[in-house]
């Protein structure tokens, strides 16, 4: 991966990252899920109204992970995105899970199946282990980007986002993103076609 394929445009590079590999120690998932925020250009972006010390992860560099905190329970990731200095992040919704998969069982035992186990955005965190902790971690990491924003110090295990060679689908589902109160309307979540892996929405 490199940090320059992630300075687009949010709705060009959220659809970019379908079928890339999302990676937390021996846990392994791939990308099959996603949708895009664009900072003062979505009013559904936490960024919409500038930087605070939530969203300052947001605004840069790319290829950082931006965690936050969701219904007084939950953690999501985001693959910060676009040029350094706006804010813009691509959600990661669901995953197929490949590589630790005992583990990612032991983590979530309500998972009847194992496409059960990260077909949702706060499925996967707690299947990865990723929290808060993570906020900040740079997922290009080796690479260089600079000082990095946020509180995060980074968790416990390394989280990395990888590119095997599969390149994503040519034609993404597309549709109107889950679970927002404004900007409703933007088509802006992706997914692999016809994987039994996405989010149940």
């Amino acid at each position: 991966m490199r940090r320059a394929d992630l300075e687009g445009n949010p709705v060009k590079v959220a659809p970019w990252l379908l079928n890339k590999l999302l990676v937390s120690g021996g846990r392994v998932g791939r990308i099959v899920e996603v949708e895009a925020y664009h900072g003062a250009n979505d009013a559904a972006s936490h960024a919409y109204r500038g930087m605070t010390p939530r969203t300052s992860v947001m605004f840069g560099p790319p290829g950082f992970l931006y965690v936050y905190f969701t219904y007084g329970m939950h953690w999501c990731a985001n693959v910060v995105c676009g040029p350094d200095g706006e804010a813009a992040a691509a959600l990661i919704r669901a995953l197929e899970p490949l590589r630790g998969l005992e583990q990612m069982r032991a983590i979530r035992p309500a998972a009847r199946r194992d496409r059960d186990l990260c077909n949702g955005p706060a499925k996967l965190c707690q299947a990865l282990g990723i929290s808060g902790a993570d906020n900040g971690t740079d997922l290009l990491a080796g690479e260089g980007a600079g000082p990095r924003r946020g509180d995060g110090a980074g968790g416990t295990v390394a989280v990395r986002l990888l590119d095997d060679g599969t390149p994503p689908p040519k034609r993404p589902g597309r549709g109107r993103r889950i679970g927002i109160k404004e900007a409703t309307d933007k088509r802006w979540r992706y997914w692999v076609p016809d994987t039994p892996y996405a989010s149940r929405g």
